[in-house]
């Protein structure tokens, strides 16, 4: 039997891709950035082709690093940014429009108009989620509107929809499969988590014709087989999850009440809830953590939309640092106690405040503020959200004792000993941090029989540093108390 699988991890600003072994152990990896675009304020858009491109780039090159041929692969896992909308052609395969990403608030004034028409229930009830431009629906409106000719020729069939996951898993089987998996279909606002199927009553309220969907299957099925031209041979693609379910798969976090919290672009933390959907009564999403066998499995997640991405801006906007890693050196020369705060609300805040008209900040400048205090202010920003997310957790009533992290920010460690301090909580770290394309990897190799089980998983997970609180509770408060102040002055609800 092949025992290596490629797990395909595409994110907001780069496609990559990872081979591992059947120890879970990392051989090969090959990343590759793409373009962002800016057409208006609050609007982010990605080249479709682009992304496709990028991605069997990186698919080739991470498998001739790693000496292995497209016939050793059991199969592929894909794993991706999630509620990125795509819209295209059937024959051709051209999509209508640049993809409309995640990050996007163009569709802010018809998500206040639904939510003021009283229609936000509804969408609760049956998706776990809030009425927000974040997520696909109200995107794919905008698409077959605004694009001429879209929406007729949407309801004649001739269009296809799909998030990234979809889109590249129509290309690699060259048009055979229009699928996604339940995680994905979740963070559509059309999908109905307790039944498990798109809903008719969401399709009508955001006029979304149900010609334009994939069919919904579990996180680890059968797919299809990539075209042979592709890779060299046929490959089976047998595992899709959106990137912060992959994220809590490859954590092992099957149990409930077991959690994660990603810091990539964004920074999103997801409790497993298990076999219920536990309604959030402080503005966080309840979604799905996972599919298999036909059973699902459910999550409380809090999605903060930058985290990286403002450490990015600190590099390429302000130029006041060349790379992230010199972040670290900055925190330690300024310390903890920064009286300076950065709000990083480029396109709005997520949980739980839910403001898509927030703009960044910074606050606390004096005359001997520097650059040092300015990167450490984004480095704190992360954890500052991250404690916004634990405290709408904690309200809900549920526990929150340890978690374990992943990601580019997780490496800090600077950064991770701020978090459990703020928290005051222990923060795990994992041998391997990339988790979410592990996490793609693994559910491949549950549907091609590498991997047994999700036990023989939670047995390969290691824990490579445990942070423990060391904080004063004064301290805490005070600092904690500062960003509170700070989120306040730009929000606009």
């Amino acid at each position: 039997m092949s025992r290596y699988l490629l797990a395909i991890d595409q994110g907001t600003t780069s496609s990559r891709a990872i081979v591992f072994d059947a120890r879970g152990t990392q051989v090969a990896v090959a990343q590759q950035e793409f373009h962002q675009y800016f057409p208006r304020d609050g609007w982010v858009e990605h080249d479709a082709v682009e992304i496709w491109d990028s991605t069997l780039a990186v698919c080739r090159e991470a498998l001739e690093k790693a000496g292995v041929q497209a016939s050793d692969l059991a199969g592929i896992g894909i794993t991706n940014q999630r509620e990125t909308t795509v819209v295209w052609d059937r024959e051709t395969g051209e999509p209508i429009h640049h993809a409309i990403v995640w990050q996007d608030r163009r569709t802010a004034s018809l998500c206040t108009k639904l939510k003021s028409d009283g229609h936000e229930a509804l969408v609760v009830e049956r998706t776990g989620l809030l009425i927000d431009p974040y997520f696909s629906a109200t995107k794919v409106a905008w698409l077959l509107d605004n694009v001429e000719g879209a929406r007729k020729r949407a309801e004649a069939g001739e269009l296809a929809f799909g998030t990234v996951d979809t889109w590249l898993l129509w290309n690699l089987t060259n048009g055979q499969s229009h699928y996604t998996d339940a995680t994905n279909a979740s963070r559509t606002a059309l999908f109905n988590i307790h039944n498990q199927n798109w809903d008719d009553d969401l399709l009508a309220l955001f006029r979304v014709p149900k010609a334009l969907l994939p069919e919904v299957l579990d996180c680890a099925d059968e797919y299809g087989d990539t075209h042979a031209d592709w890779l060299g041979a046929p490959v089976k693609v047998a595992g899709i999850a959106g990137d912060q379910h992959a994220a809590l798969i490859g954590q092992a976090c099957f149990e409930p009440g077991m959690a994660k919290s990603t810091y990539g672009t964004g920074c999103f933390l997801m409790l497993n809830t298990g076999d219920q959907a536990l309604r959030s009564e402080n503005r966080l999403l309840t979604t799905m953590a996972y599919r298999l066998n036909g059973k699902p499995c459910y999550a409380i997640e809090g999605s903060i939309f930058v985290a990286g991405a403002a450490m990015q801006w600190l590099r390429d906007g302000l130029r006041l640092i060349t790379h992230a890693s010199e972040s670290a050196g900055h925190a330690e020369t300024v310390g903890v106690d920064n009286p300076v705060y950065l709000v990083p609300a480029f396109t709005g805040l997520g949980a739980p405040h839910w403001d898509p008209n927030a703009r960044g900040a910074i606050l606390g400048l004096t005359r001997d503020t520097g650059i040092a205090e300015i990167v450490t202010a984004g480095l704190q920003s992360v954890c500052y959200q991250t404690k916004d997310l634990v405290r709408a957790i904690r309200n809900d009533g549920a526990r929150l004792e340890s978690i374990r992290v992943d990601g580019g920010m997780a490496v800090n460690d600077w950064v991770m000993q701020f978090l459990c301090d703020i928290l005051n909580v222990t923060v795990d770290r994992p041998k391997v941090t990339e988790t979410t394309a592990l996490g793609a990897a693994y559910l491949a190799g549950l549907q091609t029989g590498v991997f047994e089980s999700l036990e023989q998983i939670s047995d390969m997970w290691e824990c490579e540093r445990q942070f423990r609180p060391d904080m004063k509770p004064a301290l805490r408060e005070s600092l904690y108390a500062g960003w509170l102040d700070a989120v306040e002055r730009v929000c606009n609800n």
